[in-house]
């Protein structure tokens, strides 16, 4: 996997613009992930690179990368996202869209290595003794790592959460989608794993409005990639039970996942990937705090998660 080229998030700033507009105008994060990837043509084999255990990032780097550039592209007010984690495009992301492809890759690039350099100055390090300015090789040093850390109004809460939600119990990650799904609507919440059904921790009843229906679910704590062997394994757990599925996930659904779980002819499942949840507790107050300043400030309580 080595040798495979990956494309830089400078690269993807572009593309993830036209994916939004494809989109019409706004995009769910799965969504944006999945039409981004595909407008910049990234390959199967160069998803399938991902960092190594022992990095502070998970998952593919292609996807961390496009994570970077909707950050960036949030940051130079192309984009917008609401709380419930949906990016809308800006009168300036349109301005960068009515340019030809080049013009706009050419300005996207320039506009990101502006905010580059404001966000360098203000992580400038005051020793006692005075302001230490960063000399040619601080940029440089920076410049070859800066794409393996985590996106500066994103990521930070994020990670933390994911990695407290990747340590807990089996079961206590089992009572937390069940306390989840009850915030959203469902009820008669069961679970069905001690009974022998493979494949499926519980069901619950979903009513959206005058009508209700049965749902399964399951939970995964994922570090990596969920590939489409475990929606298959899923549905075939669902056969003779119900229609509706759901698989919740602290990591990230490939596309030939996605692609599986929507697959004509068979029962629909419904994904939550790792960064939709997050997104989900944190609209319910599950185990987050919002406080509401200039910029949004969230903090992970490390505490409701030791009591789930």
């Amino acid at each position: 996997m080595d040798g495979i080229a990956l494309p830089t998030y400078r690269d993807l700033l572009y593309p993830a613009l036209v994916a939004v507009q494809q989109l019409g105008g706004s995009a769910a994060v799965a969504e944006l992930d999945e039409t981004a990837l595909n407008v910049a043509n990234v390959s199967e084999e160069q998803l399938a690179v991902e960092y190594p255990p022992e990095s502070s990032a998970s998952g593919p780097k292609v996807v961390h990368r496009l994570r970077w550039a909707i950050t960036n592209l949030k940051a130079m007010g192309a984009l917008d996202n609401s709380e419930r984690g949906i990016w809308s495009l800006t009168p300036r992301g349109l301005a960068y869209l009515k340019m030809s492809p080049a013009v706009a890759e050419a300005a996207l690039w320039a506009d990101d290595k502006s905010i580059r350099a404001e966000w360098r100055k203000a992580r400038q390090t005051k020793p006692k003794n005075g302001t230490r300015q960063p000399g040619k090789a601080d940029q440089e040093e920076e410049d070859e790592t800066e794409e393996n850390e985590a996106p500066e109004d994103e990521q930070p809460w994020k990670d933390q959460l994911l990695d407290i939600l990747k340590i807990m119990h089996p079961d206590a990650f089992e009572r937390l989608a069940m306390r989840l799904l009850r915030e959203a609507g469902f009820v008669n919440l069961e679970v069905t794993r001690s009974s022998g059904d493979e494949g499926i921790d519980g069901v619950g009843v979903y009513k959206p409005s005058l009508v209700s229906f049965p749902i399964y679910f399951q939970c995964k704590r994922y570090k990596g990639t969920v590939g489409p062997s475990v929606v298959r394994d899923f549905r075939g757990a669902m056969t003779g039970r119900g229609e509706k599925g759901l698989v919740i996930t602290t990591g990230i659904f490939s596309p030939a996942a996605k692609k599986e779980a929507t697959r004509d002819g068979a029962p629909p499942v419904d994904l939550i990937d790792g960064d939709e949840l997050c997104h989900l507790l944190k609209a319910h107050g599950l185990g987050l705090r919002v406080e509401k300043r200039i910029v949004e400030d969230v903090t992970v309580l490390p505490a409701f998660f030791d009591s789930v």
